[in-house]
């Protein structure tokens, strides 16, 4: 057992310094790819997918392949690739009709904490018959209108 195992700093460092040189002995020449000048989008492109080509001529022989007319068609089954913006606007008497419209659009403005409250009509509670049970069907009615508020 006279043999010294080689500590795992020392492999490490010996392995980092004979990588290099390993890389360097696997290095062939890049395969021969047609001028870019001269594509068609019926060439061959494969020849530039190669990982040994250079980014650059890649992306030039790819802008050459894209520019043609045929990849610049919308996909008819794609739902937003069309123009969706020429279309007629929504009446602003539809608009108000529209919960979502009532509570974004067309918000009351906020009443200041100092200032007195309005008179408002009695509420039902108050009505002539205020021993007779609410209705349940005209409470979730109301509650259904309320602005800024989801259905409990």
């Amino acid at each position: 057992m006279s043999e010294e195992k080689e500590g795992f700093l020392a492999r490490w460092s010996r392995l980092k310094r004979e990588a290099p040189a390993a890389e360097k002995k696997d290095e062939s020449p890049a395969p021969a790819v047609p001028p870019v000048e001269k594509l068609t989008p019926e060439s061959d492109f494969a020849a530039f997918m190669n990982p040994k080509v250079k980014d650059e001529l890649r992306r030039l022989a790819l802008r050459k392949l894209f520019s043609d007319p045929h990849f610049n068609v919308p996909d008819p089954f794609e739902p937003y690739s069309r123009d969706w913006t020429v279309g007629e606007p929504i009446s602003e008497e539809l608009l108000a009709t529209l919960n979502q419209a009532r509570t974004v659009l067309f918000r009351e403005p906020e009443k200041k904490p100092g200032a007195e409250p309005e008179l408002s009509v009695t509420p039902p509670q108050a009505s002539a018959d205020a021993t007779a049970p609410l209705d349940e069907k005209t409470l979730g009615e109301a509650k259904q209108d309320e602005p800024r508020r989801q259905d409990a």
